[in-house]
């Protein structure tokens, strides 16, 4: 594993700490131009069963090729315990402000997990909204796994919902600046609410 990797530290820490559901949570489309702002919780196994070798290659998803971050999204989804993906569409990013939307999107990503967290890892900050323990880690997506595995679910899932809009507005190129071209399926969509 290279070392500049993102590990499982703070999910280790925690778990002897006695939480044994730790969410890391991540956005993608922060800002963009266009289509939802959309985040992923994800939920890894526990870190004292897992080998070193575990989920080699996830990292932040702005260091991945499209290519890559399609093999990662898979072994992410085969690997972890939960995962919960929430959205915010643009017509809703405009009523409430970036700020809100980024926080609305991570909190609906972490309701909609079939098992529900005991503490959250959040990307760079906390969630006033959520009522559970949390910790805001500064480039979380460079240092701590679940965080950077969640942002590989979130730029994999935009990116589908972008192609998905290349087909309803089709002089927008929206499937050229997307960046992946992975396909939602009906087993793969997750609830944005």
């Amino acid at each position: 594993m290279n070392p500049l990797d993102p590990d499982l530290t703070a999910e280790a820490a925690l778990h002897e700490g006695g939480f044994r559901h730790v969410a890391g949570v991540d956005e993608a489309g922060r800002g963009a131009w266009a289509g939802p702002l959309v985040a992923a919780a994800v939920i890894l196994p526990d870190p004292g069963s897992l080998p070193a070798d575990f989920l080699t290659g996830v990292r932040d998803s702005k260091l991945c090729t499209p290519a890559l971050r399609e093999k990662l999204f898979e072994d992410v989804l085969g690997s972890v315990r939960a995962v919960g993906v929430g959205a915010v569409a643009a017509d809703e990013i405009d009523l409430i402000g970036l700020t809100a939307a980024n926080e609305l999107a991570m909190v609906r990503a972490v309701r909609s997990m079939s098992l529900r967290p005991d503490f959250v890892l959040v990307d760079c900050f906390t969630l006033r909204s959520l009522d559970l323990p949390q910790r805001g880690i500064v480039q979380g997506d460079r240092t701590c796994l679940s965080i950077a595995a969640a942002s590989i679910v979130a730029k994999v899932y935009r990116d589908a919902w972008l192609e998905g809009l290349a087909h309803t507005h089709p002089p927008y190129g929206f499937e050229r600046h997307r960046g992946t071209a992975w396909r939602i399926t009906g087993t793969r969509s997750a609830s944005t609410a």
